[in-house]
């Protein structure tokens, strides 16, 4: 192994804060993180939600957000712990549809959902934990995750990127989709190229080329802000699959097997700064045998020791 990872996380995650936060429990799993796990970043991961793929209303606030003074408490333990922080403020789509399909017509028709309404919520959203990040010493804020359906609005996101800018001096990226990350224009925009990394055993090498050529076009720092596979058998195939956690049958070789591929291929690639790997529940089993089966968890698992050796160097 020729280097250390500048960024060496797990994406952080709840989908209810009320729900799935007990603070020194979420302590607890950064502490384990760092000592089983060698991370030097935590990734704050949580979502606002939308009704359908064509609503225009984003709801930011209430119960299933994180509450602000357990959020800065959280922050501030960890860079108590030498640990950047990343804060990743996602959309989830309410009827259960990926957030990639959120889409409305490029020109304006009456009486339809429109762009500019979309945008507007979505802003305000974004500003509004620009600011929170700002207050509280965050490292990066990632300022959208796969939302396939709404990269072609340049203009869009340019304009949010422009306000992000006046209120927050940390660093900026988007998490694109896998296979999108040249279809992103805007990229010149930020600060770093992002993307998931949900590519197929075997065609791992293959797809960080191709990402390379984009990030060398752009001159950027790359790390994936998504990557994993669930500790199910054949989900190699397609890692993105999330119905093999329900139908497929456990097989943490599976997992270990897509890891150890990942890294091993990125291992030697510079222009891979690092990984926030997918996922780490924040509500996280307490005990081995209470490990989720057939989940992109990595906590107690095979994979979980491969991670270690390569983010440790």
């Amino acid at each position: 192994m020729r280097r250390n990872f500048e960024i060496r996380s797990f994406n952080f995650i709840t989908w209810n804060w009320s729900k799935d936060v007990i603070i020194e429990d979420v302590k607890r799993e950064i502490d384990y993180q760092i000592e089983k796990c060698y991370v030097n970043t935590i990734t704050f991961s949580f979502a606002a939600v939308q009704e359908h793929c064509y609503s225009t209303d984003i709801f930011w606030q209430g119960k299933h957000m994180p509450k602000e003074t357990e959020l800065v408490e959280l922050i501030n333990y960890a860079k108590s712990k030498d640990l950047k922080v990343i804060l990743k403020p996602m959309l989830n789509v309410m009827d259960g549809y990926w957030r990639a399909y959120i889409r409305f017509f490029d020109e304006d028709v009456p009486c339809e959902p429109k762009w500019r309404d979309w945008f507007n919520n979505y802003n305000n959203y974004l500003l509004y934990y620009a600011e929170f990040c700002e207050k509280n010493n965050v490292d990066m804020l990632i300022i959208g995750c796969e939302m396939v359906g709404t990269d072609h609005r340049e203009e869009e996101w340019r304009y949010l990127v422009s306000e992000i800018r006046k209120i927050y001096s940390g660093k900026l990226t988007y998490n694109c989709d896998k296979y999108q990350e040249h279809n992103v224009k805007w990229w010149d925009s930020l600060d770093y190229i992002s993307s998931s990394g949900y590519y197929p055993l075997g065609h791992i090498g293959k797809e960080l080329d191709r990402i390379e050529r984009v990030v060398n076009k752009y001159n950027k720092p790359f790390f994936f802000a998504e990557a994993g596979c669930p500790s199910v058998k054949a989900s190699g195939k397609a890692p993105n699959d999330w119905s093999v956690t329900i139908n497929g049958e456990a097989s943490e070789e599976e997992q270990y097997e897509f890891y150890n591929e990942l890294l091993k291929e990125s291992i030697n690639k510079n222009f891979i700064k690092g990984f926030c790997f997918w996922d780490w529940p924040m509500k996280s089993p307490k005990k081995e045998e209470e490990k989720l089966i057939r989940d992109y968890s990595v906590k107690f698992k095979l994979a979980e020791s491969v991670i270690a050796r390569y983010f440790k160097g």
